[in-house]
Order: C-alpha cells, then structure tokens, then sequence
C-alpha cells in the first residue's frame, strides 16, 4: 500500500534519458514509502528522456511500489530545474565514441588504462568535455533553483563536482560513487571467515576514509567493536599473499569479467604504505605508475583491460533495451535515496561523499574536492574529519590533487598548454615530450565537436 502521508518533492534529473542510473534511482524511490512527488527528466537526447518517462510510470505503478511519482521529459534543462528540491546530474560527456580518445589513442602510445575515466589521459581528456557543461548546469541551477541539493554521479567524479562550485560557490552539491561499498562488502566476508558469524551487513563495517574519488583509503577498519586492521596486516604478510594472479586474469578475460579483481593492489597499498585501498583495483592502479607498464603487468594483480570495442557493443546494447526487468522490483545497493532521506529529515545516514575540504581531510589543500565520511541530516550535509594519512600516502595524494587542480583550471580555460601539463605531470604518462605532444593533440582533434572553443 502506498504511503499517502509521504513527504512530496521534485526531483530534476540532468541525462534523464540514462538506461542505466535513472532507471535504478526510479526503483529505489518505487520501494521507498517515505517520498512522493515529480520527477521531471531532460537529456539532450529528448526521445530517450520521453521513453525513461514513459518506463517510469511503469516502474511507479508497479505492484509492489510503496509510493507514487509522477514522470515528465522537458525540453530544456531550465524546465526541468524549476522548483527542483534535488538535482541529479549523471551525463555521458559527448558520444562513447569519444572514449576512443580516452583509451585507444593512449594505448597506441603504450599507455594502458583498466577505467580510463578519472585519471590518466583518458581521465583528464574525459574532464576537459565535462567540466565546462558542469560549470554551465551550476550556473543554471543557481538561478532557477539554488536552495536545490545537487547529486552527481558523473566521473571523473572530483573535477565534475568541483565544477559545480567552480560555476556556482554557493551551490549545495556533492559526489557519490559506489566504490567503498566493495571493500565492505570484501571485509565482512572476511569477518564471516575470521569470526565464524554469518556475514554481516556492508554498513555493520565501520571505515575511516580519506582521500580524493577512486583514489580513497581505508586508516581504520572495524566490526561490532573488532579493530580489524591487526588481522588485515597479518593476512597480507603471510606467505603467498601477493603470489602473481595472472592466470586469474586469464580466466577473467576468457568470461568477460572485466570488472573483477582479488583486491591485491588495494592490499598492496596497506602492505606498503600503511593504508587499506578502498576503491577497485582498476582505479586505483591508475593513479600511480607502479602497476600499469603493460597490459601483462596489470594482469600480474589479477586486473584485466576493458576492451573499448566491448564498452562500445555494450553502449549500443543498452541503447536498444526498452526498460528494465519488472517482474520484481528490487533495490540497487545505492545510496541517493537514503542521502535524500536524510536531507528531508526523516532519517540520518552517514556515508562517503564528495565535497570541498573544509578541512575534513587535515592533509590535503583547502577547497579540493576530497571523499570523506559526510553526516546527511536536515537541510545539512556536515563532512567527518577524517584520520590522517601515513605520510607517504599524504604526498602521494598531494600530487594526485594538484594534477586535478590543473585539469580543472585548464578545462575552464580552455586553455591547452596548461592541459598538456596536466597530462606530462601524470605519472601514467612516461613518453618523450614530443611524443606526448602528438598523442595529446590526436586526443584533442578526436573529441572536437566536445571542444567548444579549443583551437584543436
């Protein structure tokens, strides 16, 4: 039975035509009977928006939704804005084509990328389509609905968000990214093992995290009061831990597992530096240019490529899917509901979140966009001060930080010789100048059209 009481909003949703975030966030909110109201979709594919909304009545009607939502596709993102309480951004940056860019270009050069999203060339090319249409969505929001909480779920998730306060100071937006949740999850089987209980919930796994999107960190670990830390150190010190995974690889790659791995180099990261890696592998790798020479070295931890030619077939897979499986609702694991819960006011949930440091990560510079524990309370969203990070990790984070600094200050710009030295300070990036020149400039002309501005 649906909720009449509820508590009624509207939700504005930026690439409402998503087959993919939308439909799960429409299925999240079918089973929670706490919220009611309008979600209002834009994408700049409107035929794609109509049909999620058409998807959406479906989803709302179904017989074990717990509340109602009525769906509309609007034509122009000021439409869908107006009298928004919750924004939620979650956009391809230009055509999947353009990944092309991102992964292919790079890879002729030797420079192999699991993600290419957030980091890396494929990172910082990704960021210079995105940022300047997130500077211009903040400035909209601004002014059509500027006491709007702002979701974002688009990567690279710290320059995306960062560019919405770039375009609007003010605006009350944050990050969301899933990736902790896995190292919960890896943790309370661990616990399951170690303690002999049935496996207890990801959030029964308390975590003290710090440091920027897909490049974040574990201090602390514990469970109903057990420091797990002790055990995890004695686990990655015994004999064989770190044995080569490349068969494992193999394996993957013969069923198209792209997205798993055994969580060796997030061990790795607590074996030398004192710090549990709590993103996936395929990120964290990117960040730092021990693990990436080759595609055989990568392997070597149990990590395998995504094919661009599989990300593309899967693109248009997708496109073609007319809705989602209903012959049973069920939730998807994420968290903006709850985060949403908590700005209404009727319940609290603390979580990990994207904001400018205010000085919850004591380590990193003011303003960065960090990933730290947030409490979500009414009309208030507070960051956890978290643990510092063993030093080495700290300078390691720092220069993470300030290569994001760049991309986003060349980004907003427009400005090309800056975006080059962005790219020569990452350290996938080990080529002769001339080469990396060449290969930057390949990037470029291939995402043109995504370039407003740019002498390409």
């Amino acid at each position: 039975m649906r909720n009449a009481d509820a508590r009624e909003i509207k939700i504005a949703y930026i690439g409402g035509g998503s087959r993919g975030w939308a439909w799960g966030l429409m299925k999240d909110l079918a089973l929670c009977p706490h919220l009611k109201g309008r979600i209002a979709l834009y994408d700049i594919d409107y035929a794609a928006a109509a049909s999620n909304a058409r998807i959406a009545e479906t989803i709302f009607r179904h017989a074990q939704s717990k509340t109602y939502f009525r769906a509309t596709a609007e034509r122009t993102a000021r439409a869908a804005l107006r009298g928004a309480d919750v924004v939620v951004c979650s956009i391809e940056p230009g055509p999947m084509t353009m990944r092309y860019a991102d992964l292919q270009i790079p890879a002729r050069y030797g420079i192999v990328q699991p993600v290419g999203d957030t980091v890396g060339p494929g990172g910082l090319m990704r960021a210079l389509r995105a940022v300047p249409v997130y500077v211009e969505y903040a400035r909209l929001i601004a002014e059509v609905c500027p006491k709007a909480w702002v979701i974002n779920y688009t990567n690279p998730m710290t320059l995306c968000t960062a560019a919405l306060y770039a375009g609007a100071p003010e605006i009350r937006a944050f990050g969301c990214c899933h990736e902790v949740f896995g190292t919960q999850h890896r943790l309370s089987r661990l616990v399951e093992q170690w303690f002999r209980v049935p496996r207890p919930k990801r959030h029964d796994i308390q975590l003290d995290i710090t440091g920027v999107n897909h490049f974040t960190f574990a201090t602390a670990a514990a469970w109903n009061g057990h420091d797990l830390m002790p055990r995890l150190r004695r686990m990655v010190a015994g004999d064989g831990f770190f044995r080569d995974r490349s068969a494992a690889a193999r394996a993957r790659r013969e069923k198209r597992e792209w997205f798993s791995s055994d969580g060796l180099i997030a061990f790795d990261f607590l074996r030398r530096f004192g710090a549990l890696g709590a993103a996936g592998d395929r990120h964290l790798a990117e960040f730092v240019p021990w693990y990436l020479g080759s595609e055989k070295e990568i392997e070597r931890w149990g990590v395998i490529l995504t094919p661009y030619a599989w990300r593309i077939r899967d693109a248009r897979a997708k496109a073609k899917r007319r809705g989602p499986k209903l012959d049973g609702l069920s939730g998807t694991g994420e968290e903006g509901v709850l985060q949403i819960l908590g700005l209404m006011g009727l319940q609290s949930i603390d979580t990990n979140v994207n904001l400018p440091n205010r000085g919850q990560a004591p380590d990193l510079p003011a303003g960065a966009v960090v990933e730290t524990y947030a409490q979500f309370r009414r009309d208030s969203l507070k960051p956890v001060v978290s643990r510092p990070m063993p030093p080495a990790l700290a300078a390691v984070m720092r220069k993470v930080v300030d290569v994001q600094r760049l991309t986003l200050e060349a980004a907003i710009d427009r400005d090309r010789d800056l975006a080059f030295q962005a790219l020569l300070n990452d350290p996938l990036v080990r080529l002769p100048t001339d080469r990396a020149w060449k290969m930057f400039n390949e990037m470029l002309a291939w995402c043109r059209p995504m370039l407003r501005g740019w002498r390409t």
